[in-house]
């Protein structure tokens, strides 16, 4: 293991857009950063594009590519990370889906895409669902787990299955979930596709009179009365990044998808309590589990979901308070971070401008501060600033590399 550290913070879709109404600003922008701010005047500073210019990535293939895998070659699809996530082991031939659980009207139409953001329940209902036999089927299983709030995972296990499928999650509220369809005309995806149907369908009867559904009708909350499935995946296959780098990495996060990619990439995941995946996620919590990580391992990363959650609620005023919290939780870790051996990194997995509420192709801010590297003398670490800074313009796929090399992991090509 490298005498040298470096701590990798991924504020999930901190990158925005500016807003007149904010001076041309943006959440990053206005938001009272001291310590982010600090360490940008004393490192690098840039814009990176997670995938390439103008690609609006989902955080699945964004992450993938941070962590220095060419998406375009191992990317197999979203499901088989969220399985992967969740601590389940796909085998060669089983398909996986990422899975919402929603609220629909009586003709599916979807009302609340996320149940209202469930929290609570959602394991007696994966129970349920698990209990689903798909009609027609023969020699199928499946398996439901429940993951963090609204969001699970659904696994399909038998032959002839096939991850070419569409969404049923039309990803969108105020109208109807969609058909699963076949992406190919192999009968393999047609069976698929017909599999998932019949699931979605049989969860809406089962779900809607479930007693947790009762409840929260009862309480004036969404029912979650139907699983909504996308993002058919499979288990990418790829190197380790201790295999790459021999780099041994610890991951905390709070998410299965995020969870899922590291894992894959040979990550030990660390749990933190009061880690939600929310916007009462445990900063704190997970900035000082990030302090004791690196205490044996070379790379640390830290993922922040919150600033996404916010940037799809569209709150500009709330994104910045959330990216205020984690610049108070790096403050507080920053003295037990040996400065002379310690890198850190700051960046976000893609945008989610708070105007559009979804992810879109703008690049990202990203700073590199520690021992070696060049004072940039920006004063804010902000889209506007770090523009101007002196890292230029980078690809995702070139962070691990520059990570690596200031590790001394990265292998000298040529003599």
């Amino acid at each position: 293991m490298s005498l040298r550290k470096a701590l990798l913070v991924v504020c999930d879709g901190m990158g925005d857009r500016v807003e007149r109404e904010y001076g041309g600003e943006t959440p990053l922008g206005i938001a009272k950063t001291p310590t982010l701010d600090r360490l940008a005047a004393s490192g690098y500073v840039g814009l990176m594009d997670p995938v390439s210019p103008g690609i609006r990535p989902g955080s699945d293939y964004a992450t993938t590519a941070l962590l220095g895998y060419d998406p375009s070659i191992y990317y197999t699809g979203r499901g088989g990370l969220e399985a992967a996530g969740a601590g389940i082991d796909l085998k060669p031939g089983e398909v996986a889906f990422r899975c919402n659980f929603s609220t629909v009207d009586d003709s599916l139409t979807v009302i609340d895409r996320r149940a209202g953001r469930i929290e609570k329940g959602t394991t007696d209902l994966a129970e349920t669902i698990r209990e689903i036999k798909p009609r027609g089927v023969k020699g199928l299983r499946i398996d439901f787990r429940a993951t963090v709030a609204h969001r699970g995972v659904l696994i399909l296990k038998g032959k002839g299955l096939s991850r070419m499928v569409s969404d049923v999650d039309p990803h969108d509220n105020g109208v109807k979930i969609l058909r699963c369809e076949p992406l190919d005309d192999s009968s393999a995806a047609k069976r698929t596709a017909a599999v998932v149907n019949s699931i979605v369908t049989q969860s809406f009867r089962i779900m809607r009179d479930h007693p947790v559904n009762l409840a929260r009708v009862k309480e004036g909350k969404r029912p979650a009365n139907i699983i909504l499935p996308r993002g058919a995946g499979t288990l990418p296959g790829f190197k380790t990044l201790h295999e790459l780098y021999d780099m041994k990495v610890a991951c905390i996060a709070a998410v299965a998808l995020v969870k899922g990619v590291c894992r894959i990439a040979g990550a030990e995941l660390v749990n933190v309590e009061g880690a939600t995946g929310g916007l009462d996620t445990n900063y704190e919590g997970k900035a000082w589990a990030a302090v004791k990580a690196l205490e044996n391992h070379d790379l640390t990363l830290l993922h922040v979901k919150a600033t996404d959650v916010a940037s799809h609620d569209g709150d500009f005023q709330k994104k910045a308070s959330v990216i205020e919290k984690i610049d108070s939780a790096l403050g507080k870790i920053m003295p037990s971070l040996n400065s002379e051996s310690t890198y850190v990194i700051v960046t976000a997995d893609h945008s989610t401008p708070v105007s559009v509420r979804d992810h879109s192709g703008n690049p990202v801010p990203l700073l590199i501060s520690g021992p070696g590297v060049p004072s940039s003398g920006v004063s804010k670490f902000s889209e506007n600033a770090v523009s101007r800074g002196n890292l230029g313009r980078l690809h995702g796929l070139d962070l691990m590399r520059i990570i690596a090399d200031y590790l001394g992991k990265a292998k000298k090509l040529g003599f």
